[in-house]
């Protein structure tokens, strides 16, 4: 790479990445959990539930499972850093709160200041559902009905702190980034597509830098869940991905930013390249699935062979692939069928690539899952 005409013009380097994760409260203890085979996703003891839902249902309390993987420290925040008072940082979905600090400190290991960069610095991310406000905040007696009587002309501190829509323009507004920041909205997807819209609007020249990702903290973070046969989650609270032993998933909270920046401007301007993204698609199934919460396998397939082609790769040349690997025992065949129907268009070898996903390790992070993995 010793000069910009020899750099594909599509590629997009990392130059940055912060995460809150199980076990883990930076990515170095993630990598090290990783590389010691360490299990995040945690057990818990009847009394250390916050919530029993096998106390309600007693007929079925034999199928309920006490697991979960959970991040620490979910109530901190350092307010007066941010500029934010602490009666609005009490009234702030900690998703908000945790994923201001992630784009933080992505940014410092990117080694970039967002007051000094002369560029434009984008954000797209997305976050879960907000608990936060249904279990904590409106439990408070009276705080409904006036929630309710002030929306949407008032109670601006409850609004901006918990609706999804503001998740990144708070960002935007705390570490003054100027280019597009946008919330993106799609499911246990949400990470990754908006991994690919920062990388398209990279490629676009609409910033310079994007920082992109997610964050899903639900809460009680500490409760058990019910299992069904051939349902979503596990029989056990193991994970175990495109394992003929595997019976579901585990959710669980966690949080993820990657900074981005066009490979030929991270070259130039000596950046720390932590790996290079070539190519990315999106598609959906539309009615072509075994179910809406269900991928199918030609759709899968498609956009598989898409992000090849624009990537200008073929599958022989991958060494591995981090799926999604819920442990489901209808997704994760699906999975393994549309791999092979997608290399199959550039490649017959076989046992020539590794497959594998963090939620072995960590569990399902429902909006964070996809950064996650990447």
């Amino acid at each position: 790479m010793s000069t910009n005409r020899e750099i594909n013009p599509n590629a997009v380097a990392v130059v940055g990445m912060a995460a809150r994760l199980p076990g883990a409260a930076t990515l170095q203890g993630f990598w090290q959990n990783l590389i010691e085979g360490v299990g995040a996703i945690s057990t818990f003891r009847l009394d250390e539930l916050e919530h029993c839902q096998a106390a309600g249902d007693p007929a079925n309390a034999a199928s309920y499972v006490r697991a979960r993987s959970v991040i620490e420290g979910e109530d901190l925040f350092d307010a007066a850093f941010f500029g934010i008072y602490p009666k609005q940082a009490e009234l702030m979905d900690p998703q908000h709160r945790i994923f201001l600090e992630c784009a933080w400190e992505a940014l410092e290991s990117a080694g970039y200041d967002a007051e000094s960069f002369p560029g434009l610095i984008g954000l797209y991310a997305g976050l879960s559902l907000n608990t936060y406000l249904l279990y904590n905040l409106a439990s408070k007696p009276g705080f409904a009905p006036a929630f309710a009587a002030a929306y949407p002309g008032g109670s601006y501190d409850t609004l901006f702190g918990n609706d999804k829509d503001f998740l990144t323009t708070r960002v935007a507004h705390k570490l003054n980034l100027r280019g597009p920041c946008v919330t993106v909205q799609t499911a246990c997807s949400t990470s990754l597509v908006a991994i690919v819209q920062a990388y398209y609007s990279l490629l676009t020249y609409q910033c310079d830098i994007a920082l992109a990702g997610g964050v899903s903290i639900t809460f009680p973070q500490r409760r058990d869940y019910l299992y069904q046969t051939d349902g979503m989650v596990s029989r056990d609270g193991t994970c175990r991905s495109f394992d003929a032993e595997a019976s579901g998933t585990v959710f669980g909270s966690g949080a993820g930013i990657v900074v981005l920046k066009r490979l030929a401007d991270a070259v130039a301007d000596g950046d720390s390249i932590q790996a290079v993204i070539l190519g990315a698609a999106i598609n959906n199934d539309g009615a072509a699935r075994a179910g809406y919460a269900a991928p199918g396998v030609e759709g899968q397939a498609e956009v598989i062979a898409m992000a090849h082609a624009n990537a200008g790769v073929t599958a022989e040349s991958i060494s591995y692939v981090e799926a999604h690997g819920t442990g489901t025992p209808l997704g994760d065949p699906i999975e393994v069928a549309a791999l092979t129907q997608a290399f199959r268009r550039t490649t017959g070898r076989k046992g020539f690539c590794a497959l594998g996903s963090a939620k072995a390790n960590v569990g399902h992070l429902d909006m964070a899952a996809g950064v996650t993995g990447l």
